[in-house]
């Protein structure tokens, strides 16, 4: 079928007439006509002629086998290692997949399409970018030569519908006591900092927990490649950072956005991700008033989060780490550790309060705390075990939610 498929592609591009426009209804008229004419040299059944109408068209109009990949709601990241190699993680597994391109220049064509739409550049001179698809799909793409072999596509798909804590609950990644505790964090306005490692579901989480943000509100979203979905937000301002173009200039970056963000007015400031420099600028702006402010980093736990903010804070400017802590400490009132078991689950792991500073280091009250019970069928059983009480209520008891 997949030789059938090429002749038939290439057979279609020669009879589309390039001096005119044609349709998508035109297009696939034309491809349908040319599989019946192969149909008269070889037998294709009904499920074949479905099969490659679809794969011709998508190769001819839209992101080729990626259309597939994508359409299938199960599949939440799709690994491309060049033309013959797609891997996709489904129900928690990664799998190889069937699927490949028709060559590394196909490849290429699919990758300049897909950045093309969101106004950005890669090539040779910027072999890296991240960007996003249409539906809000993360995109992260490394050409030659900083790939050594063959154009690498990564792609985090996020669920059509907002993610909710409710759903978290059905996922059985956190329970109802947490839920609650976090609804009235967030109404109180407590600023809230998501750490965990990759594929933890930290923008997930963070989606899920702007259902509780007050709709009179105005709430800035500061992200590389927007892929927030605060939908209940009336007053959303989304900014996107911008890579700098062939003559390294143009380039707008979290920290200019962030700068741009203190003057717009906000109420409450969402920084997407945390990964350098920026952690300073995003610790002013928790500082500064912006109450309810939450943003996310990797970690492997609270504690070492607080790790990676001083040594990210350092990476922007040379401050005097006793500095730093003070800014942490005051800035950040709640760590919520999220990881991934080895049954490939998502879990909330922990809720740390960030207390205060004790003898120079930042001292954290540990609130809740996933532990492992048992394994059955390969899935691990726990629960959250409650290990202290929130020391600052002051936000709480000005809210009226104490």
């Amino acid at each position: 079928m997949v030789n059938y498929e090429e002749e038939i592609r290439q057979s279609t591009m020669n009879k589309i007439d390039l001096s005119f426009d044609v349709s998508d209804e035109e297009l696939i008229q034309i491809i349908r006509n040319e599989i019946v004419a192969k149909s008269k040299e070889y037998p294709i059944s009904l499920v074949e002629r479905k099969n490659i109408e679809s794969h011709v068209f998508n190769s001819l109009r839209k992101l080729d086998v990626l259309e597939d990949l994508l359409a299938d709601e199960e599949i939440t990241e799709i690994m491309i290692n060049g033309p013959d190699n797609i891997f996709i993680e489904k129900k928690g597994q990664v799998i190889h997949s069937s699927e490949h391109f028709s060559s590394e220049e196909k490849l290429n064509d699919i990758i300049q399409s897909i950045v093309a739409n969101s106004n950005k550049i890669v090539n040779e001179s910027n072999p890296i970018v991240d960007t996003r698809l249409e539906d809000g799909s993360r995109v992260n793409i490394v050409l030659k030569p900083a790939a050594v072999d063959y154009p690498i596509l990564s792609i985090r798909k996020f669920p059509k519908e907002q993610m909710t804590m409710e759903r978290l609950r059905g996922f059985g990644s956190i329970d109802g006591e947490q839920i609650e505790f976090l609804k009235k964090l967030v109404e109180s306005g407590y600023n809230i900092f998501v750490s965990g490692g990759t594929g933890s579901g930290k923008t997930s989480f963070l989606n899920a927990l702007g259902e509780y943000i007050p709709n009179d509100e105005r709430v800035i979203t500061i992200e590389d490649s927007a892929e927030l979905q605060l939908k209940n937000v009336e007053n959303l301002v989304r900014l996107e950072a911008r890579n700098a173009n062939l003559e390294g200039k143009n380039e707008i970056s979290i920290r200019d956005l962030l700068k741009s963000a203190l003057r717009m007015r906000p109420d409450r400031i969402i920084v997407g991700e945390c990964r350098g420099g920026e952690a300073l600028e995003m610790l002013q702006a928790f500082n500064t008033g912006h109450d309810g402010s939450c943003s996310t980093g990797h970690s492997n736990s609270c504690k070492d989060m607080l790790s990676r903010l001083e040594t990210m804070v350092l990476m922007g400017a040379e401050i005097p780490l006793p500095a730093i802590r003070q800014q942490i400490a005051s800035g950040i009132d709640i760590i919520v550790q999220l990881g991934r078991l080895r049954d490939k689950s998502r879990k909330l792991l922990e809720i740390c309060e960030v207390e205060g500073i004790e003898n120079g280091e930042i001292k954290l009250n540990p609130l809740y705390q996933f532990k492992e019970l048992d394994e059955k069928n390969g899935r691990i059983i726990g629960e959250w075990q409650k290990t202290g009480s929130l020391i600052h209520t002051e936000k709480l008891i000005a809210n009226g939610r104490a």
